[in-house]
């Protein structure tokens, strides 16, 4: 009832808060409206259902093989126990994952209860009929969406309907070693020039020191790293339409999908990628999320863009040397860009073709594997990620690592966007071709303009193929 009562109060904050020109979320707002997460509740453990799910040979899961999902993969006989059922995940790459999701469309009847989304994947995915819309089920059941960071609901959205409810929120941040910055005397880099200055100073292979790390491997790593330095330099990967937060992507449709390859932005992220190669390990070609983040965590690199998805490699493991030594930082801006932080993470859906009488068994077992509690569970067993405010605000969680309080006021600050890798239909095939095609200028073997070139011309067939302009 307790948790009733704040769900409501908090809504009705989010509502009376405009009409009296106060945002909900600003100190002022929370000094006159009540709100939960200010207040710095304890959250509960997750209490066992008061009757067991009746979903025949148990609930079946398709997860990305990460840190929380193996979190809640540890808790496997804790979970069965509230739920009444067995569970059974079958983990999977993100590519792989993908790949996985698109087959099981193809079926009669779903294999799995619920699938985990990339967020960017819920364009696609909802705009080819593969995922249930959940907006009934949300309004039925008065489901509170409030406490979520709003750009992780925003990107489990397609054409006004809610299709995913996110687990968990991952900002891609640079990290960087605040000794030996310190003894370098250079201040942590906010531009891209500061970076790369800062790159080559601490540059020293003979020492086996690296200057940075990041995601350079062909494919899908590199156009993460593209899409996301294209972002830096101002312009998303498509043509989107500004608003006063960014770029819209909830709404693109005609010439907003058209690739913007040969723009500016993407020549200069190349640019980038080609300064920032030269003070990089020496595998970094085939680098992408875990290895960088292992390098930084190794001390091999003092810098590197990493998820915090991966960040127990650094804030959990005590013999690393980044222990303790680590600062955090949103994106180095270029010119014409401002800071933000990139927006990963994953979510939760139910397939469109799930049979019929399981559909009411997976809602509540989603609604209860998205919920505060759960995420608080997912922490405390050695995940660093939660894209609920309450929980950010939880004492037991904020403890653990500064990292927790770093994304949670970046959250309230909008300095997380979804608009640099955005929730589009086609952008996973973007994403695809850019990872081949800038793979062949960090190898010397084309030129940027002609890959750019190349990278367009696919670019637009696709998009053309599939209708869109």
């Amino acid at each position: 009832m307790i948790e009733e009562w704040e769900a409501y109060a908090h809504r009705i904050k989010g509502l009376l808060g405009p009409l009296f020109g106060v945002d909900p979320e600003s100190e002022t707002g929370r000094r006159i409206f009540l709100d939960a997460a200010a207040t710095d509740r304890v959250i509960s453990p997750p209490a066992v259902l008061s009757a067991r799910l009746e979903l025949k040979g148990g609930l079946r899961g398709l997860i990305h093989a990460d840190p929380t999902f193996m979190a809640m993969h540890n808790l496997k006989q804790q979970l069965e126990s509230i739920f009444g059922l067995e569970i059974h995940n079958s983990a999977r790459s993100i590519d792989d994952l993908l790949e996985a999701i698109l087959t099981n469309a193809g079926r009669a009847k779903s294999r799995y209860d619920l699938v985990a989304c990339d967020l960017p994947w819920f364009g696609e995915l909802a705009s080819k009929g593969i995922l249930m819309p959940l907006d009934r089920f949300i309004r039925r059941d008065a489901f509170d969406l409030s406490d979520f960071h709003p750009v992780a609901v925003q990107s489990t959205r397609y054409a006004g309907q809610q299709y995913g409810i996110p687990l968990q929120t991952t900002p891609e941040l640079l990290c960087y070693r605040k000794d030996i910055l310190e003894e370098a005397q250079l201040e942590p880099p906010t531009t891209t020039e500061a970076l790369i200055k800062a790159a080559r100073r601490l540059h020293d292979p003979a020492r086996g020191r690296y200057g940075i790390a990041w995601n350079a491997a062909r494919g899908t790593p590199l156009g993460h790293t593209f899409s996301f330095l294209m972002a830096k330099f101002g312009q998303p990967i498509v043509n989107l339409r500004r608003d006063e937060k960014g770029y819209d992507f909830q709404q693109a449709s005609g010439e907003e999908l058209r690739p913007m390859f040969l723009s500016d932005a993407a020549y200069r992220a190349c640019e980038y990628m080609l300064d920032i190669l030269k003070y990089s390990p020496p595998n970094i070609l085939n680098m992408a999320w875990y290895e960088r983040a292992q390098s930084y965590a190794s001390g091999e690199s003092c810098m590197a863009y990493c998820y915090t998805l991966l960040a127990p490699l650094i804030e959990f493991d005590r013999q690393s040397p980044a222990w303790g030594k680590t600062g955090y930082l949103p994106h180095p801006i270029g010119n014409h860009g401002r800071a933000i932080t990139p927006i990963g993470g994953y979510a939760l859906a139910i397939p469109a073709n799930l049979s019929e009488e399981r559909i009411e068994g997976v809602w509540t077992a989603l609604r209860h594997l998205t919920s505060a509690n759960m995420s608080k569970l997912y922490i405390l067993n050695g995940s660093l990620v939660t894209p609920r405010f309450s929980v950010s605000r939880d004492p037991e969680v904020s403890a653990l690592s500064p990292l927790i309080g770093i994304v949670d006021d970046m959250a309230r600050q909008d300095i997380l966007q979804a608009w640099p890798r955005p929730p589009v239909p086609g952008i996973t095939d973007l994403i695809s071709i850019a990872g081949h095609e800038i793979f062949e200028v960090l190898d010397g073997r084309r030129s940027i303009k002609k890959a750019l070139s190349l990278a367009q011309d696919r670019a637009d067939r696709v998009m053309r193929d599939r209708g869109f302009y």
